[in-house]
């Protein structure tokens, strides 16, 4: 699979062949550390003053191989597939190596980063009730007024309880409702939509 890298990006990384592989080697540290916390201005501003460019240029720089790390690192590409995305933007074989030993060894470190970053959404785990019935009130004496007390549990996210209060018209809205989605999930038309996606 190759990268797919646009008219921006391109000219992020033009900057690149002006320097020498160890400023490359140095700004591929620097993306790195602005992964793993956050954008430093001092770093550019240093490497830019280093330089002689201005800081925008630095930090396109950086921030153009930092994609260019991150997406490789996201698709898993293989080192020929690395290089030939690497052909079209024109780098040259010795920063095109400078770039493919920076990928190899920073790629567990840019995929670790990757899934620390990537957020799982909460899912189901269990559920305790409880009803509750208020025999009467001030306001209202002589009727009886249940409630339904649902204690959701959730694995992912932040896995916090969430609790929820039910009266009984309102929960067999919430049932009638669920049955009509799974009758909708089991009908021939969704069937044929999911056949038609994968």
């Amino acid at each position: 699979m190759l990268l797919s890298l646009s008219e921006e990006h391109r000219q992020h990384l033009a900057f690149l062949p002006q320097v020498d592989g160890s400023v490359v080697a140095e700004f591929g540290r620097i993306a790195l550390e602005f992964l793993r916390r956050g954008a430093s201005p001092k770093i550019y501003e240093g490497a830019a003053r280093k330089l002689g460019v201005p800081v925008e240029t630095v930090q396109h720089g950086v921030e153009g191989l930092m994609f260019l790390m991150m997406e490789s690192a996201k698709h898993k590409i293989s080192e020929v597939d690395f290089l030939d995305s690497l052909l079209v933007l024109g780098l040259g074989d010795d920063l095109n190596q400078t770039l493919l030993q920076l990928y190899l060894q920073h790629r567990a470190d840019v995929c670790s980063i990757l899934q620390q970053l990537s957020c799982s959404p909460p899912a189901y785990c269990d559920l305790h009730w409880r009803l509750d019935v208020q025999l009467a009130s001030r306001g209202v004496r002589q009727q009886l007024i249940p409630r339904l007390m649902l204690s959701l549990q959730r694995t992912g996210g932040t896995g916090a309880d969430v609790v929820l209060q039910a009266d009984p018209p309102t929960l067999l809205h919430l049932v009638c409702t669920l049955e009509d989605a799974l009758h909708a999930a089991r009908s021939g038309r969704t069937r044929r939509f999911a056949r038609s996606i994968k």
